[in-house]
């Protein structure tokens, strides 16, 4: 079934100097929490840029770990989990509405992305930490992992996301940046991967179709060129009528 409306997001307030060509390109941005990436002047600076330009806002909290930029597992208890989620989504929140937006949506990044992807636990654990702050915000994650399930049981508002610049493996996980062909530099080829996604002609790297059904789709924002990608993708979307907008 070809989708006919998605929202473009980026992870941004990591890589700041590239935010501000990023950012009006997509319509939704995750923030850097402070954990993995970022401070309190940074999450502000990328709040008001967000608010100015429209762009819904959501926070990307992480591990506690700037070395490894929250790419590496840690071991962490599930209340852990719970409490480091809470506390960086309300630092977002605070910078958010201080820039007169609301906080819109949540979505973790990198290895607890991925934990949450595939742990029960840990998605569970998630999908509390944002209800507790707020049930009616948006929950985030990879298109038909344990944390979409988890919160819809949490009774929150889901969106499933696909990638325009990373690829995936045959189960539907990411592929490991370890490995190569794991990331799309080329904005062609981001473009042509979100108008596969989105027309239902997603292919997993060893060649194997992929049936993925996303509400929103990402483009990353802490590699070089992530405005040409994005700008590529928006682009290519639009060329092919589909509508561009916000979660929610």
């Amino acid at each position: 079934m070809r989708i006919l409306r998605i929202d473009l997001n980026a992870d941004v307030g990591e890589l700041p100097e590239g935010d501000a060509e990023l950012i009006p390109l997509v319509t939704s941005v995750n923030v850097a929490a402070g954990f993995h990436a970022g401070d309190a002047a940074t999450i502000e600076r990328t709040c008001a840029l967000a608010a100015r330009c429209g762009a819904a806002i959501g926070a990307h909290p992480g591990y506690p770990d700037r070395e490894g930029f929250g790419r590496r597992p840690m071991a962490m208890s599930a209340a852990d989990i719970e409490s480091m989620v809470l506390y960086q989504v309300a630092a977002v929140a605070a910078f958010a509405r201080d820039a007169g937006a609301d906080l819109r949506h949540v979505k973790a990044h990198g290895a607890l992305y991925n934990l949450a992807a595939a742990d029960g636990a840990a998605a569970d654990a998630v999908a509390r930490a944002v209800r507790r702050y707020s049930a009616g915000l948006i929950l985030v994650g990879l298109a038909g992992s344990a944390l979409i399930a988890s919160g819809r049981d949490a009774g929150l508002a889901v969106a499933e996301e696909a990638f325009a610049d990373r690829a995936y493996e045959a189960d539907g996980s990411l592929r490991s940046r370890a490995l190569p062909g794991a990331v799309l530099d080329a904005p062609e080829a981001a473009a042509a991967q979100a108008l596969n996604i989105v027309n239902g002609r997603l292919t997993a790297y060893d060649g194997s179709p992929l049936a993925i059904r996303a509400d929103t789709l990402c483009v990353h924002g802490d590699l070089p060129g992530a405005a040409a990608r994005a700008a590529a993708v928006r682009a290519a979307l639009e060329q092919a009528g589909v509508e561009l907008r916000a979660p929610g």
